[in-house]
């Protein structure tokens, strides 16, 4: 009797335990949280990586399903691969190159959208991470062991940016700005602010596509006074299925670098040649800035106290531009070799006076250095493709196709201390894309029309890793 009594007080004792239990899901997403400001989904993720992730899943959930349903619906047109050819390639190579606290992250995410009742698996996850060095990268290595050549002048030139620092600037510390090129199907979309406090590692601020774990475009500060940005090397080639995918290396680079030094080896370790890029990297504990321009074979760095480095999708290191791209120097008419030229001569006008504010105005630049005019175009800071007749030929897209600058960013050093950074959503000019008068003038991408809508210009904004 004494045992059935005390069976029933154990029994009811858990029964009223678990009455007393936090719904599922709940404590995952303790501290968590979203809000909306000018275009732009903030979000404040925390804990472990698992519940970094889940958090990421939930609170995004509706942006990253459409953004999953826009890359099933374009990359067949861009990449002429399906979503399956990802999915296969993740579980092929990608996967069991991903840190295993990375992988945590990404099921995490998974679990917080089957949560919101979608079925996504972390191969969905990590096909989104990797889609562009996957599409940019890989897909053309395929392409050129079938036919030789056709991979060539396949990697996009996206992005305009600079990093200055000593008698460049105002306070003589750095300022770091970057805007971000991309077809605007995606673009519009590059529109989370994601503010991650992990357990292990530096509290990032950073932009990002929902459902990311890494930055993708670049740009981002770190508690441990380190800003990194980059810009793409055009017309590169090359790509390393053995190695560590991209998106895994800029992650770790930005979680786990104390200084420049820390972020060049992580970034050079294991590298699968996937995003080639120019990497601008500051540490605001030092002042001193950096450029990694980084392929696959080949990689170089430049690094000062007092400099000004510019990015606009132009390799500089002549070993790299002969061994592992098609990038002409000498062509000025390109979008990057023009770029450099206008960004060049704003970085010489502002010398001594560059701070956040004219960063800003830089980032939003129209002036065509070639024409020696304002315009909307692809030679413009503040790129334009969908008005330029001529397209880019640099990376293939046709006239008037709908890519160019969709957003932008600024921070500085005593910006990045305490944990913020302006943004803008949309063309940095601050002109709209309208959507319904575009595939009236150009109805040979009206197969975008899908997914393709207006992209809104909103106000500069000022994030911070400290809101609510």
């Amino acid at each position: 009797m004494k045992k059935l009594q005390l069976l029933l007080v154990v029994s009811t004792a858990i029964v009223a335990a678990s009455c007393k239990q936090k719904p599922a899901g709940h404590d995952r997403l303790a501290g968590s949280g979203r809000s909306l400001k000018n275009g732009w989904i903030y979000v404040h993720l925390q804990g472990s990586p698992a519940d970094i992730g889940y958090q990421h899943g939930y609170l995004l959930a509706p942006e990253i399903d459409t953004l999953i349903k826009v890359m099933k619906y374009y990359l067949p047109y861009s990449s002429k691969k399906d979503w399956d050819f990802y999915r296969s390639a993740s579980a092929r190579f990608l996967w069991k190159k991903v840190d295993p606290e990375y992988q945590a992250e990404i099921r995490g995410i998974a679990e917080g959208l089957q949560a919101k009742g979608m079925k996504y698996d972390t191969l969905d996850i990590t096909a989104l991470n990797a889609y562009i060095e996957l599409s940019s990268y890989y897909v053309p290595q395929l392409m050129d062991k079938l036919k030789p050549g056709s991979g060539d002048n396949k990697a996009p030139g996206n992005c305009s940016a600079f990093i200055a620092t000593g008698s460049y600037t105002k306070d003589h510390k750095i300022v770091m700005s970057h805007n971000n090129w991309t077809d605007y199907i995606i673009g519009e979309r590059w529109n989370v602010i994601a503010d991650i406090k992990p357990e292990k590692g530096s509290h990032i601020l950073m932009d990002c596509l929902p459902g990311f774990i890494h930055s993708g475009d670049d740009f981002l500060e770190t508690s441990s006074g380190i800003l990194i940005t980059e810009t793409t090397i055009t017309q590169f080639k090359g790509f390393d299925t053995t190695k560590t995918p991209e998106f895994v290396r800029a992650r770790k680079a930005a979680q786990y670098s104390n200084n420049i030094d820390d972020v060049i080896r992580i970034m050079t370790t294991d590298n699968n040649g996937g995003y080639a890029n120019d990497w601008l990297i500051g540490d605001t504990k030092t002042n001193e800035v950096a450029k990694l321009e980084l392929g696959l074979k080949d990689w170089r760095v430049w690094r000062s106290k007092d400099t000004a480095i510019i990015g606009s999708n132009f390799p500089s290191d002549p070993k790299l531009i002969k061994e592992e791209t098609t990038f002409k120097t000498d062509l000025k008419t390109s979008s990057p070799n023009a770029r450099k030229v206008r960004m060049q001569q704003l970085i010489d006008q502002n010398k001594g006076k560059l701070d956040a504010e004219n960063a800003k105005v830089i980032e939003g630049d129209r002036f065509d250095a070639l024409q020696n005019k304002t315009a909307n175009n692809r030679c413009v800071i503040s790129g334009h493709v969908d008005e330029d007749k001529f397209g880019c030929a640099e990376w293939d897209e046709p006239p008037y196709f709908p890519m160019g600058a969709v957003q932008s960013k600024v921070t500085t050093s005593e910006m990045a201390k305490k944990m913020t950074l302006w943004a803008h959503m949309g063309h940095p000019d601050g002109q709209d894309f309208l959507a319904a008068p575009f595939f009236k003038a150009h109805p040979q991408f009206a197969y975008q029309g899908k997914f393709l809508h207006d992209m809104k210009a909103y106000p500069w904004t000022v994030f911070s890793a400290t809101e609510k």
